[in-house]
């Protein structure tokens, strides 16, 4: 016992992250190893796995829905994280005016994050509904037929893309928090030398919000490429294909057509895309992000 508490005291560190530490390993490294050691098998569920090598990863890329999912997938987060970035400052620098109820606009701006996404999903099949859905009976109100937004190729992707907006209210806060501590002596000194509010934004506040920027938008560039519940709930995945985002392919492998071993081999080839943009994101941002030291002055 004694053994026990004394080297409980010299290890106090170990002691504290040992919850993290269980749950990294049983729920993120042992998984991640599994997969990967399966994605070299062929393996339907019920049987043992078979050892195949490499027949999986070439059978990836030999699928031309595979080019398809993920095509689909990056035009999707490529349009939806810019108009997401852009949408969220904007809405961000009009919440952090001092104006009654305030706290009531941000309280409302923030509740649709919180909602969970099959209800959103839901929400949103029955506003993009082609016959009585809310969208073209507005839009019949002004005497525009409406087209059929979750059945045409050509515009499931903008339905996507303006029923993603709708989870913008995390972005927001952040964004507001960021605003909320950039020091005010800094527009004081502009407006005395006659700066005016687009001069303040650009040279102000845009690089003081730089590492949240990017923060948010690496983010959301990892969140774009793991789109999966619009499409299961909503399209599955039509029309033609035209809504099978990536996530939902390695799904249907998965769990459909019950062939893990190509659906793990999927799984690992979406890493390394994620990877991939992750480092040329922070390479490209590297001279464009600003940070404040502990003197108080500005480092790239």
């Amino acid at each position: 016992m004694l053994k026990i508490k004394v080297f409980l005291k010299k290890n106090k560190f170990f002691v504290f992250i040992a919850p993290w530490l269980l749950g990294f390993l049983a729920f993120t490294l042992i998984p991640m190893v599994s997969s990967l050691v399966i994605s070299f098998t062929e393996w339907n569920i019920l049987t043992p796995p078979n050892y195949v090598g490499f027949a999986n990863y070439q059978s990836v890329f030999n699928d031309p829905l595979f080019y398809k999912s993920l095509r689909v997938t990056l035009v999707y987060t490529l349009v939806s994280v810019p108009i997401h970035v852009c949408l969220s400052i904007l809405i961000a620098l009009l919440l952090n005016s001092e104006i009654k109820c305030i706290n009531l606009y941000r309280t409302i701006y923030y509740l649709p994050a919180v909602v969970s996404g099959v209800v959103v999903s839901l929400l949103w099949s029955w506003i993009f509904n082609s016959e009585f859905g809310l969208l073209n009976n507005l839009l019949l109100k002004f005497g525009i037929e409406g087209p059929r937004w979750l059945s045409d190729e050509k515009w499931i992707m903008p339905a996507m893309i303006v029923m993603s907006v709708w989870g913008i209210g995390g972005s927001i806060i952040m964004y507001l928090s960021g605003l909320q501590g950039i020091p005010k002596y800094l527009y004081e000194s502009a407006k005395l030398d006659g700066a005016s509010w687009w001069t303040r934004l650009i040279k102000i506040t845009i690089p003081s919000m730089s590492p949240v920027i990017l923060f948010t938008t690496l983010t959301g560039v990892i969140g774009g490429l793991q789109t999966f519940t619009q499409a299961y709930v909503m399209t599955n995945g039509g029309p033609n294909n035209e809504s099978l985002f990536y996530a939902f392919y390695v799904y249907k492998h998965a769990f459909v057509w019950k062939q893990m071993g190509k659906a793990c081999a999927l799984a690992w080839v979406l890493f390394i895309v994620i990877f991939i943009l992750t480092i040329i994101i922070l390479k490209i941002s590297k001279s464009k992000v600003y940070y404040e030291s502990r003197e108080g002055g500005d480092i790239l």
